[in-house]
């Protein structure tokens, strides 16, 4: 009865912590990427008129967002940079999936945190544990900007201000 009342208790604690720390994180805002492997974009010229592009996430900011922010610093690169298109040469999203797990340890250690997912061995008395995935997105791409005479014979061709125009002012708002 005493391990029942000590794990009841060591749960209850686990989830209100859970739910603290997880009220703290929100969707990844659109910013300059500050730090290697932080949220944010980033991008970098690769010749006159190629340059990488990319935008990474944090664990609440959905794959349609991630792609969303990358489009826009995509078209903000082509504007200052003096073209009015681009185009993407290759382009993908990313999920990084890791696992978290709240476990109730071994036998005389009341702990909890991060393990790998894969622990072979959960024997009786061992550990209870819970887990779930965090994900993670990294968008990235490779754009060629284009001069209007090679957009106009471009069908994969963007308008640098129309993605500005119609996504823009949706991003720029979000906290």
């Amino acid at each position: 009865m005493r391990r029942s009342a000590h794990r009841l208790r060591s749960l209850a604690v686990i989830a209100a912590a859970m739910l603290v720390l997880g009220g703290c994180e929100t969707v990844a805002t659109y910013h300059p990427q500050t730090e290697p492997g932080g949220t944010g974009y980033s991008d970098e010229q690769l010749t006159n008129n190629r340059y990488r592009v990319t935008f990474t996430g944090n664990s609440v900011t959905p794959r349609d967002t991630v792609e969303d922010y990358l489009l826009l610093r995509s078209a903000e690169v082509t504007l200052h940079a003096g073209y009015h298109y681009f185009m993407f040469d290759t382009r993908d999203t990313k999920a990084k999936t890791t696992y978290h797990s709240d476990f109730v340890g071994w036998p005389g250690w009341p702990g909890y945190g991060w393990y790998w997912h894969s622990w072979p061995y959960y024997g009786p008395g061992m550990m209870d544990a819970d887990s779930y995935p965090v994900t993670r997105y990294y968008a990235y791409a490779e754009i060629v900007l284009l001069s209007d005479a090679q957009a106009a014979n471009e069908p994969r061709a963007v308008e640098a201000e129309q993605v500005l125009k119609h996504i823009g002012p949706d991003i720029k708002a979000k906290p």
